[in-house]
């Protein structure tokens, strides 16, 4: 569990999620609610029967600070309206689906693009002091268009440090790779498998390699990155990697393995950090610190402390990890989820 001494400032504020009754940002609310004491904690999302549904998990006669808001990201005026008064947001709104984002590109960019335009605007507008983006391992060197509407996103979000000044609200940013637990993950689609009786689990391709973290270690990681943001950082933790043959082998070791391809606009590995993003790279213990190129950066002395540079060249990717998952670490991270 995170120190909360390391995000106290949680503790009295009002604090706001978009795209909250997704599986992120329940886990999230699930643990504000148990181990802090804002003033207001906002749910923000489009979907009222999701909201409906966790009301009754989540209801406001039991949490008194807790608030429902029917919006969208794509909706500006309904996004002001939200962040009056709210001290923090956490953006984790988005179409993330990628076959869906390829046949429905307009929607993808409309949710993804100028959705994290229109919050960067309302929290200027606001005077919100921190926001707090999520992103993911497939913005980098996109081969989709989620990937590419979520590295735009984050180009968006570092920008806008640009706008708000040494004293206006700070934008910052986490990426990581797959989410064990969440909706739509491998994970979640063998386990429905095994239990409709298959006898054959499809993957990809068997060299396939991704980044994994459980639900509640991308919470913990948010939660130290808000403590820690100066604004216009990119901060990704260090996690371990597995192959998708692996995994399916650790969930169901008695069933045969399907080779169906890779599908269009899916790589075969992941990255998180790029040899072009080393330049700018801070490794500290637990988590890498991509740092704004711009000459503010600097001048306003918002260097990470406490780590090193990365070495020239350097590339954090899911083939390459020094750190990998074993079945043990992997059934760990599930029944974490």
């Amino acid at each position: 569990m995170t120190n909360k001494k390391d995000v106290h400032s949680l503790d009295g504020q009002s604090v706001l999620v978009t795209g909250a009754t997704g599986s992120f940002g329940k886990r999230f609310i699930k643990n504000v609610l148990e181990n802090y004491e804002p003033e207001r904690l906002i749910v923000f999302s489009r979907d009222e029967l999701k909201q409906y549904d966790m009301a009754a998990d989540f209801p406001t006669s039991k949490y008194k600070c807790l608030r429902y808001f029917l919006g969208d990201v794509r909706d500006p005026q309904r996004l002001t309206m939200a962040f009056r008064g709210i001290d923090t947001v956490i953006h984790a709104a988005a179409l993330k689906q990628v076959p869906a984002a390829e046949y429905n590109p307009f929607e993808c960019i409309r949710t993804n693009v100028i959705g994290a335009e229109n919050i960067v605007n309302a929290a200027l507008h606001t005077d919100v002091k921190n926001v707090l983006a999520l992103s993911t391992d497939k913005a980098v060197n996109p081969t989709n268009l989620y990937g590419a509407s979520k590295l735009a996103a984050d180009k968006i979000f570092v920008a806008a440090n640009n706008l708000s000044g040494a004293d206006g609200t700070r934008f910052s940013v986490v990426r990581y790779g797959n989410v064990i637990g969440s909706r739509g993950s491998v994970v979640e689609l063998y386990h429905r498998l095994i239990a409709a009786g298959v006898t054959k689990l499809p993957v990809t391709d068997p060299r396939m390699t991704r980044f994994w973290i459980s639900l509640d270690q991308g919470v913990e990681f948010v939660l130290s990155s808000l403590s820690r943001m100066s604004g216009g950082e990119i901060f990704v933790p260090k996690i371990p990697s597995m192959s998708v043959s692996a995994l399916a082998s650790c969930i169901a070791p008695d069933l045969e393995q399907e080779t169906i391809g890779i599908r269009p606009g899916e790589k075969l590995h992941e990255a998180l950090i790029t040899e072009d993003d080393a330049r700018y790279t801070i490794e500290l213990d637990d988590s890498y610190v991509i740092e704004p190129a711009f000459n503010w950066w600097e001048a306003n002395g918002n260097l990470v402390t406490g780590g090193r540079r990365v070495s020239e060249g350097f590339r954090y990717a899911s083939d390459s990890n020094t750190e990998w998952l074993d079945d043990v670490g992997m059934r760990r991270l599930i029944e974490m989820s």
